[in-house]
């Protein structure tokens, strides 16, 4: 079934609960459109707000679940997303995330380990649940960064905000 993740862990690191002020499906089109623009994008460490990555290049690649893999989020899967919300709304979206961070020196780019987590989206006729599971790596970004970061670009330039978060919960 396409978005979503058979074997997605029971175990989370980090559930954040939004309100949303446009229905799911928009706000469903709107996190496929931002998590298309986020991918393989480079954003300096003070975009993502990581001030102790100072000087690094933060890149994410974002994939779309279906049922045991994920497709990487380029036109053609934004595409195939799209029309598949256009018949119906999804209930969960589940994505994976592979945050590649490197430092910049003046001759080189070194890169420096990876952080990969997996994120499930599930959706409300207005509200949107975030959880989150850090798989491996060295949490250079937080499950609480990543969620904020996204939020943030999903919530972009617009004058009202499409998510406002109304209750987070750490779980280790």
């Amino acid at each position: 079934m396409k978005g979503l993740y058979d074997n997605f862990p029971e175990n989370l690191h980090r559930i954040d609960n939004f309100e949303s002020s446009v229905p799911k499906k928009k706000l469903q089109q709107k996190l496929i459109e931002t998590l298309h623009e986020m991918n393989s994008r480079e954003f300096s460490s003070e975009e993502t707000g990581q001030p102790a990555l100072h000087g690094c290049t933060i890149i994410f690649e974002a994939g779309a679940a279906e049922l045991k893999s994920f497709s990487f989020i380029d036109d053609e899967e934004a595409k195939k997303l799209q029309k598949a919300l256009e018949k119906l709304p999804f209930q969960v979206l589940d994505f994976f995330f592979a945050i590649r961070y490197y430092k910049n020196d003046a001759e080189k780019r070194t890169p420096l380990r990876f952080d990969y987590y997996l994120l499930r989206t599930v959706f409300g006729e207005n509200s949107m649940e975030m959880r989150v599971f850090h798989e491996r790596g060295p949490r250079y970004i937080s499950p609480e960064d990543l969620v904020t970061f996204m939020v943030d670009k999903i919530n972009g330039k617009l004058t009202k905000k499409l998510l406002k978060r109304i209750e987070s919960t750490e779980k280790s």
